[in-house]
């Protein structure tokens, strides 16, 4: 009897860009401002995306924008993470306790910890002038710098699936 196997790739995944954004600003001002410039309509989605890491779930806010009439879907979501854990700590003493807090910072891609923002985009037709994009971004002062990131190059792709 003859066994065969089923080989699965993961060749059926939807293409899509991925522009690494990197600014001091806060999320929902970073959606304002690209908003403003570039004439999107990004809105916080009702649910952030959670993930769970050491027993704690991870929160990161995301807004999209869904550009119907040229078939575009547009991802804005905060590559960082922080969180505080705060411990009592006692010894035998009367006033010998005291609290203490261990910040630690969790990333949605940990390759790249210097980024700050992603913004993922896709888009059915070649109809986005990826260059002009990143540019327009790029003139917006309070952001420092945005640029295309190779895709084949993230390890932790299965973390960008937002739906």
């Amino acid at each position: 009897m003859a066994n065969h196997k089923l080989l699965i790739e993961d060749d059926f995944e939807e293409p899509f860009t991925l522009i690494a954004i990197h600014s001091g600003e806060e999320d929902y001002k970073i959606a304002y401002l690209i908003n403003k410039y570039l004439h999107t309509r990004f809105q916080r989605r009702r649910v952030d995306i959670d993930y769970p890491a050491n027993g704690l779930m991870i929160t990161f806010p995301i807004f999209d924008f869904i550009d119907e009439r040229n078939f575009n879907q547009f991802y804005l979501v905060a590559n960082k993470c922080r969180t505080t854990e705060a411990t009592l700590q006692s010894s035998d003493g009367l006033f010998s306790e005291f609290n203490s807090e261990k910040a630690t910072n969790h990333y949605l891609l940990p390759e790249f910890k210097k980024v700050d923002y992603f913004l993922k985009i896709y888009s059915d037709f070649e109809n986005i002038s990826l260059r002009n994009f990143v540019s327009e971004i790029n003139n917006i002062t309070q952001i420092v710098s945005a640029y295309t990131v190779d895709t084949d190059t993230i390890k932790s792709k299965n973390n960008l699936i937002f739906d």
